[in-house]
């Protein structure tokens, strides 16, 4: 058998051989096709992961309605909270775990006076968070309850931080100074930073740089940090001007998040929700019915809308695109093959059975694929050069070549070619050996 299938590649080769043009066709045919689709498919597959899939079903966003219903879009509540129903949240503590968060940007003051400060981007946020999201550390690890209770001035710092203010050494109990406030290091996180960045789709974070720092949000609301993130005041778009008075406000700045790990956990804390809502209304607080939601990771990445429609689009364009070249190389092939109908008509004059002509001309449009296989994996890492001409920056540098996506383009070329040769082999087979020996 392993012989017969040599011989039917050597017969594949000559006969490429003896039509170049036509070989160079179908192969250039095939690559463009696969290249355009691994470009896109690459994009899509950055976007479109599952950022957490050990815990995505367990992780939850708590969504109220301060607002009413003629402020809302589409019956749905605002996309975070504010502070009061934030704390609220996070005191009834209903959740194994909790935690709420808010993006903040502080300047970093080097030790080294020749150095310049510059700005750390990161979050404001409670204990619970690093345990929720499994965030890897390198050298410490995460303040405690007492920390966050105390208001206690602690930071959790990145590697590349790290790096950069300690050339990558154990920073652990060592302090920086971030906007004029000394911090305490307790941790060093590893290189961690999911995409999407599902815990902070309000701030349109989804796809931002790596995170920097995370400090106690009790401390930063004491310190006054304001939110380097998103805030949304509503119908008349002002948070006011003192600081205080907007944080006891209604505008919306503070991404809830809760883990529940059974149905019985998710039903009860939608309970607690409308029970929490149903008391603001008792208190003249609110004025409407309860209108909360509970989304898990998938739910909050569909409802944000977390893969840009451009990426799905282009997609299917070249997917498109990939068919069209699939339907050329129809053509070419059936023009090849059927220019050697004299040549069937003998072989088969001679013993060869259907089978036989099966073998040998899908082993041939399989040595097609290979070789435009080989060139949509050179077109693909070139076009991944040109990918921001297409998407946003910020999305273009996710995409990548990597060992699955070269497999899966030679796979798709080879598969993809030999489906293609079908239809012209099943013609090829058909020739019937008494007519062409009798026209020749």
């Amino acid at each position: 058998m392993s012989g017969m299938f040599v011989h039917n590649l050597r017969l594949g080769a000559a006969s490429l051989r003896r039509n170049v043009l036509l070989t160079a066709l179908m192969i250039m045919s095939i690559g463009f096709g696969v290249a355009a689709s691994m470009v896109t498919f690459a994009v899509f597959r950055a976007v479109s992961g599952d950022p957490i899939p050990q815990k995505s079903a367990q992780l939850f966003v708590p969504q109220i309605d301060n607002r009413g219903p003629q402020y809302n879009r589409n019956g749905e509540p605002p996309e975070a909270l504010n502070y009061t129903d934030a704390v609220a949240l996070m005191r009834a503590h209903k959740a194994p775990h909790q935690t709420v968060l808010y993006a903040i940007g502080l300047s970093v003051m080097p030790a080294d006076e020749h150095r310049m400060p510059f700005k750390a981007q990161g979050y404001a946020t409670y204990n619970d968070f690093f345990s929720m999201f499994e965030v890897p550390f390198q050298y410490g690890g995460s303040w405690g309850g007492a920390e966050d209770e105390s208001r206690s001035s602690v930071v959790v710092i990145s590697r590349s931080l790290n790096q950069k203010l300690f050339a990558g050494a154990n920073s652990v109990g060592r302090e920086i100074t971030m906007d004029d406030h000394a911090y305490r290091i307790v941790g060093v996180t590893e290189d961690w930073d999911p995409k999407p960045r599902f815990y902070d789709m309000f701030s349109g974070n989804a796809y931002a740089n790596a995170v920097e720092i995370y400090i106690p949000f009790t401390l930063a609301i004491d310190q006054k940090v304001d939110t380097y993130g998103n805030n949304n005041c509503g119908s008349d778009g002002k948070r006011g001007d003192a600081h205080d008075g907007w944080v006891r406000g209604e505008c919306v700045w503070i991404s809830p998040w809760v883990e529940l790990d059974s149905a019985a956990q998710v039903q009860a804390y939608r309970q607690f929700l409308d029970g929490y809502a149903k008391e603001q209304q008792s208190a003249g607080r609110f004025n409407w019915a309860p209108n909360n939601r509970l989304r898990n990771v998938h739910e909050w990445l569909d409802y944000e809308g977390a893969v840009p429609p451009e990426s799905r689009i282009s997609l299917t364009l070249a997917l498109g695109f990939l068919v069209i070249c699939l339907v050329n190389t129809i053509g070419l092939l059936l023009a090849k093959f059927m220019r050697r109908a004299p040549e069937i008509g003998v072989r088969r004059a001679l013993g060869a059975s259907r089978a036989d002509i099966y073998r040998q001309f899908l082993a041939e449009a399989s040595m097609v694929g290979v070789a435009g296989g080989l060139l949509g994996v050179v077109l693909t890492a070139i076009g991944m050069l040109g990918v921001g001409l297409v998407f946003e920056p910020h999305i273009a540098r996710l995409a990548h070549l990597d060992v699955p996506l070269v497999l899966l383009a030679l796979l798709l070329a080879i598969v993809a070619t030999v489906l293609a040769a079908f239809y012209p082999t099943w013609r090829a087979a058909q020739v019937q050996p008494a007519w062409q020996l009798k026209s020749n």
